[in-house]
């Protein structure tokens, strides 16, 4: 049972990246999903949550309007569109499963994935 998130990099402000969360050996149809990102010398930190059934989202006040998280469960995975991207975005991204309904509380999360590491420059 594992989550892996990929498609961090070093991008420049201004643009976009997506990140995948994709969830291996769990039942992903009824988990909600969650992206966290910890900056050097910083708490982790909530970035945004989408539940499984009604399909609802949770985002960070420094992200919304700009991130946009979604999840096909077909392919046991979960997105996390960023545009608009600033410098201050720049942490390891991690995502995360619960079962059923989305939180912005991180002990509330029960699996973790590895982290991938979003770079912004300005």
């Amino acid at each position: 049972v594992q989550l892996q998130a990929s498609g961090g990099g070093l991008v420049q402000a201004g643009d976009s990246l997506r990140l995948s969360c994709a969830a291996t050996g769990r039942t992903f149809s009824t988990d909600a999903i969650g992206w966290f990102r910890q900056a050097p010398g910083k708490e982790r930190e909530f970035v945004a949550a989408i539940s499984w059934k009604p399909i609802s989202t949770l985002y960070a006040d420094s992200v919304k309007g700009r991130f946009s998280i979604s999840r096909d469960n077909a392919k046991n995975t979960a997105y996390l569109q960023m545009n608009s991207l600033k410098p201050e975005d720049t942490a390891v991204y991690y995502c995360a499963a619960r079962y059923w309904s989305a939180s912005d509380v991180s002990d509330e999360y029960d699996l973790w994935g590895q982290g991938t590491q979003v770079t912004v420059s300005s």
